[in-house]
């Protein structure tokens, strides 16, 4: 009978040697050796949220757990990557200790000290530089991952775009832009014309994500915050309905507005 890897003092080697015994081609875990980069990807993603998601919450607890989720993802692409002779997580740990200390010559080399906002710059001036190292080089909006989600990519898409000057120079000249993207919309919904609804939408919320740019507000964040809130006051009208012995479905869109409206009174004092 296969036994778990004992206890070890150091807890990274044991979840090390734990993924090991699952990708085990004799005796490993029939679900954990089936998985491929791609399969996992998709339940690393899951758990960046779920992180996030925690940390949102305020549950430390649920972090310690969710952090401890994310680890594994890491060590499991690493052990796939290592059976193939590719790296190890050794490799990963080392790569990431260098690009930490290359990244921060303030602190570990001769550059003076600099404030948050300069060394965000300094940053970003490094992450190009080791761009441009790479083969091939690259244009400017090359490497911004399209697994991000679609407004966070929008936002650093856009940024990069504005270190070379190409950007609106004012809030309010997005704002206009936003208004002439939506009546484009508007009139694409006139003409019921789908994949060009399709095609304004997203020129919508590109804007919108460019508005979030330009005021320091990150969209994703933002929208976060609006589906909280969506959710709370729905909840209010469930509840009001449910008072009165009935459900959404035994109301009708008036009274559920008119008890939205209700929730938002309530929320503002």
């Amino acid at each position: 009978m296969n036994r778990p890897p004992p206890a070890d003092p150091n807890p990274l080697d044991r979840l090390i040697a734990i993924m090991a015994r699952l990708r085990d081609p004799d005796s490993g875990c029939a679900w954990d050796l089936e998985q491929t980069f791609a399969t996992i990807a998709p339940y690393t993603v899951e758990e960046a949220y779920e992180v996030a998601d925690a940390i949102e919450r305020a549950d430390l607890d649920e972090l310690r757990d969710e952090l401890g989720d994310l680890l594994l993802q890491v060590v499991f692409h690493a052990r796939m990557a290592e059976e193939q002779g590719a790296f190890a997580f050794d490799d990963v740990a080392r790569a990431i200790c260098d690009k930490m200390i290359r990244r921060h010559p303030h602190v570990f080399g001769q550059a003076g000290h600099r404030d948050s906002a300069e060394q965000t710059l300094a940053w970003e001036a490094i992450k190009a530089e080791e761009r441009a190292e790479k083969p091939g080089g690259g244009g400017l909006l090359d490497n911004v991952p399209v697994g991000l989600p679609a407004l966070t990519r929008a936002v650093k898409l856009t940024r990069r775009a504005a270190r070379v000057g190409f950007t609106w120079t004012k809030a309010q000249e997005v704002l206009a832009k936003l208004h002439e993207e939506v009546a484009e919309l508007e009139h694409e919904v006139a003409a019921g014309d789908v994949p060009r609804m399709r095609d304004e939408l997203g020129d919508v919320l590109f804007v919108c994500a460019n508005i979030g740019r330009m005021l320091d507000i990150d969209p994703e964040d933002a929208l976060r915050a609006s589906n909280a809130k969506f959710v709370r006051r729905f909840g209010f009208i469930e509840q009001a309905l449910a008072d009165q012995g009935r459900s959404p479905g035994q109301s009708d869109l008036a009274e559920m507005d008119a008890l939205w409206n209700a929730a938002k009174a309530a929320e503002r004092g």
